[in-house]
């Protein structure tokens, strides 16, 4: 029972961190090169790990259930949780648009419909979900994650074997756009909001979360390297912003509809997971009744979606790296007092980390100036 426990916890990380970023990270490496892009997935992908790491302990180490705001205001007051609680909705919000968003050009690519009709769609199914709560949400992460990867295995193997694939693809190198991913890449490891549920989970064997996050860090890692190897190895500078798209254009019919049906589960794992941390934070931090606090978290993005906001890649680009980065830079600031408060003793220990503290907190930062100036 606790090793299903623990790879259901493992689970809803993957489901959390694996969803529309997947898809926009072979197109915003192509412009760059795959060889640096490696180091780029690589570098923030660690980073991102040692931050999941960090708000583990964070957890851990405080009584009671809150989601990222409520352990903000315990250890960095008022101003901490409002930029915490800016950050979540920032990131949360954009993510659930790039996912509604991502969702309907990849089913319209299949059906020939309009995008419009079948993220509509897409969005009343996953809010259903939402609304029924976490149980519910539980049993779907763990069937489609197990689906992610069993699509994104076939589809690997398949390219790898189709004949079309080309090592020269992955030759090209770009280096004045070697900080052009960043954004994109940081946004696809975001998975920070799926931890307080993870402890949840793991209620009964806490212990075992340290395992659980690795794991599920990890594995989002190494299905990104794997995944833009096939993708830049066939499309090359053709690879498009939703990958699958191209890859169809590519292989035809039976990979247009496997690889966009991969997309979709990929982005309805992560839709759950992150609007119900959403909701919890309306539930637990702010003391919101359920109807309310599960509309103000799908309505409010699903409006905005309706508004006409639909480049994918921009807006995952822009949250990540702004919502990613805050988030970031106040987990280290936690962590730290988190040390030195000790209201309990943690199922596991990190250390002081300061330098790898120091070294987060500058990369979300020039992260933050390079995505402002971009924008200028």
């Amino acid at each position: 029972m606790n090793s299903l426990q623990t790879f259901r916890a493992t689970a809803l990380l993957c489901g959390t961190i694996i969803g529309a970023g997947v898809l926009g990270i072979p197109y915003i490496i192509s412009q760059v090169g795959f060889i640096p892009g490696i180091f780029i997935i690589i570098l923030i992908g660690l980073a991102m790990m040692m931050l999941n790491l960090f708000l583990g302990e964070i957890i851990l180490r405080t009584p009671g259930n809150h989601q990222l705001p409520g352990y903000a205001e315990r250890y960095l007051g008022k101003t901490g949780k409002k930029l915490m609680m800016f950050s979540m909705i920032f990131g949360i919000y954009g993510a659930l648009i790039a996912y509604i968003i991502g969702s309907g050009q990849a089913l319209a690519t299949v059906f020939g419909l309009s995008s419009l009709t079948f993220s509509i769609a897409f969005f009343i199914v996953a809010s259903g979900i939402v609304y029924i709560g976490l149980k519910a949400i539980a049993k779907s992460e763990l069937f489609f994650i197990v689906a992610v990867f069993l699509i994104f295995g076939g589809l690997f193997i398949y390219s790898l074997f189709s004949g079309k694939f080309n090592l020269a693809n992955l030759a090209v190198v770009n280096l004045k756009n070697i900080f052009l991913p960043y954004g994109v890449v940081l946004f696809a490891f975001i998975g920070t909001a799926a931890i307080p549920e993870m402890k949840e989970y793991l209620t009964h064997d806490k212990k075992k979360l340290k395992k659980a996050i690795i794991l599920g860090s990890l594995i989002p890692l190494i299905t990104y390297l794997l995944f833009t190897f096939v993708v830049l190895g066939i499309t090359g500078l053709n690879t498009t912003e939703i990958a699958t798209i191209g890859l169809g254009e590519v292989f035809g019919e039976y990979i247009l509809v496997i690889g966009n049906l991969f997309a979709v589960v990929a982005m309805f794992t992560s839709f759950l997971t992150l609007a119900l941390a959403m909701k919890e934070v309306y539930l637990y931090d702010y003391k919101f009744k359920n109807f309310l606090a599960w509309a103000l978290t799908v309505i409010i993005p699903f409006i905005i979606f309706l508004t006409g906001f639909t480049s994918f890649i921009k807006i995952i680009g822009i949250t990540g790296a702004v919502a990613g980065g805050v988030d970031g830079i106040l987990i280290v600031l936690m962590f730290w007092k988190a040390r030195k408060m000790q209201y309990r003793i943690p199922e596991y220990k990190l250390g002081k980390k300061h330098t790898l503290g120091f070294l987060l907190m500058l990369m979300f930062i020039l992260g933050l100036i390079y995505q402002f100036y971009s924008l200028i």
